[in-house]
């Protein structure tokens, strides 16, 4: 492994490890309902006394098994290519400078929204008024 400590980096190493495999597991079960609907074949049960996997709820067939396999592989792959010195380098790096920000407050951050809510109307209104001044500058010189 990598010349770091264990715990070194956890947080963000951990949050990008869930992350991506939320991102597989939500691409594994597209691909079931993709597999089980479009090819009859790995649609159907492998085992006709076994109608569903008990504590999924989802029926034993080929595209179950092709998927399961996928998931295990990908989530095997995302935990090594987390591991490899470079970018665990990288998460540790990154979370050492999230420990440095300042952080605002819940007051501090409610007074940044009132403003930035209060410049988007005023922007969205004299855009929409100049918007309105120039259609009838053009519909003048247009003969409107």
């Amino acid at each position: 492994m990598a010349g770091y400590k264990q715990d070194q980096g956890r947080m963000a190493r951990m949050a990008a490890f869930w992350s991506l495999t939320v991102l597989i597991l939500y691409g594994c079960t597209s691909l079931h309902a993709e597999l089980a609907g479009r090819f009859e074949v790995l649609g159907r049960p492998l085992f006709e006394a076994v109608p569903k996997v008990p504590v999924l709820g989802l029926q034993l067939n080929a595209a179950l098994l092709i998927v399961l396999v996928l998931l295990v592989a990908g989530v095997w792959l995302v935990r090594r290519w987390i591991e490899t010195p470079k970018n665990a380098d990288l998460l540790i790096d990154t979370e050492a400078e999230l420990r440095k920000v300042t952080w605002p407050t819940p007051k501090e951050v409610a007074n940044s929204s009132v403003v930035v809510i209060i410049s988007v109307i005023f922007l969205m209104a004299f855009l929409a008024g100049a918007d309105v001044v120039l259609a009838r500058i053009a519909s003048l010189f247009l003969g409107g």
